[in-house]
């Protein structure tokens, strides 16, 4: 009986473990901005190249295919404001973030009602919107993956990166 009493806790501990997310094997980041007095912020998993290339992992990928930003539990954006990317409206709320791979080799940001998932979960049946990402070379190369808020102008502009790629996206606060 104790025996089983100690196996159950066991499992108990492991499974709150998993769901505050120390099983995760990447560190998590986060970026926060204020617009308008209210917070717009991402949370992501951090992988590293570990000697790898960007280009390496991401022509893995063919058109179509979502790369979900990051590593471990999906990208989460959340904005207490709607924003309008480009002429995109992108109500106040919480979603994942992922980067679709377009036929022409251009990069879309893929805004997804389901946040929270798993690796590679992605329901393309419940994508609000995809967005056109600026690709561009970065000055200096990130080892892991950092993604980045800033205010610019009357909103702000969400940066993606990883080795030198450089992906970004400007939006309004509404």
């Amino acid at each position: 009986m104790k025996r089983l009493l100690i196996a159950a806790l066991g499992i108990a501990v492991f499974a709150a473990l998993a769901g505050t997310g120390l099983a995760q094997g990447n560190p998590r980041g986060t970026s926060k901005l204020t617009l308008k007095g209210k917070v717009v912020s991402i949370e992501y998993g951090r992988p590293s190249l570990k000697g790898r290339t960007v280009q390496q992992l991401l022509d893995q990928l063919k058109p179509g295919d979502v790369w979900r930003l990051g590593a471990d539990r999906s990208t989460t954006f959340a904005t207490g404001l709607e924003l309008v990317f480009g002429d995109v409206p992108i109500p106040a709320g919480e979603y994942s973030l992922w980067a679709r791979r377009e036929a022409d080799n251009t990069w879309k940001l893929v805004f997804n009602k389901q946040h929270g998932q798993w690796g590679m979960q992605h329901d393309a049946a419940q994508d609000l919107a995809a967005v056109p990402l600026k690709e561009t070379k970065a000055a200096k190369a990130e080892e892991m993956v950092t993604i980045s808020l800033a205010e610019e102008g009357a909103g702000g502009v969400l940066t993606i990166q990883w080795g030198e790629m450089k992906l970004t996206a400007s939006f309004k606060a509404k």
